[in-house]
């Protein structure tokens, strides 16, 4: 209900104030609320901006919604140590956040620096019962930690892939890969 959400909101921004959120933007209005939502849809375009000519590697994970301030600070604190710029967003209500890296492509170290960050994020993110992945999937990025979360589960995994692809032709070598 409308007053649901009002007394939601508040509890909210009261809770968030708390713990010295400088800014918390709601809106009702159905065009507002698009504008935000543009916004949001074009972060990785404005993270970018802040560093022309890079690149991003993006990559998301999840925690229980109980471990999400932590795993944004632990997110956070870990891309400042790395000495690569980027940004972090997320969906507060699902647990889920991306994290962009800027970085130069043509630089090994940089690109290393990208790699172990995303290591560190997604061993977080399991270390607090999260998943390596919260949206973006499996591919080959996170085929080692998909096997660390869910390696039990593989064989079976790999069973249900052969009886719907017996030829392997539907993403080979994607979510799961043959042993």
């Amino acid at each position: 209900s409308e007053a649901g959400v009002a007394g939601d909101l508040a509890t909210a921004r009261e809770l968030l104030e708390e713990e010295g959120a400088t800014a918390l933007e709601a809106e009702s209005d159905p065009t507002a609320r698009a504008r935000m939502w543009e916004a949001r849809h074009h972060a990785l375009l404005a993270s970018l901006a802040l560093s022309p000519g890079s690149k991003a590697m993006t990559t998301d994970v999840a925690v229980p919604v109980s471990e999400l301030a932590a795993a944004l600070e632990h997110a956070r604190s870990a891309l400042d140590a790395s000495g690569l710029r980027g940004g972090i967003v997320g969906h507060a209500g699902d647990g889920n956040f991306h994290v962009a890296f800027l970085l130069d492509p043509d630089d090994a170290a940089s690109v290393e620096r990208a790699a172990s960050l995303n290591a560190a994020l997604v061993e977080d993110a399991l270390a607090r019962g999260g998943t390596c992945t919260g949206e973006h999937g499996i591919g080959f990025g996170k085929l080692d930690y998909l096997e660390r979360e869910h390696g039990d589960l593989l064989p079976l995994m790999r069973d249900i892939k052969r009886l719907l692809d017996p030829n392997g032709i539907m993403n080979p070598g994607k979510v799961v890969r043959e042993p």
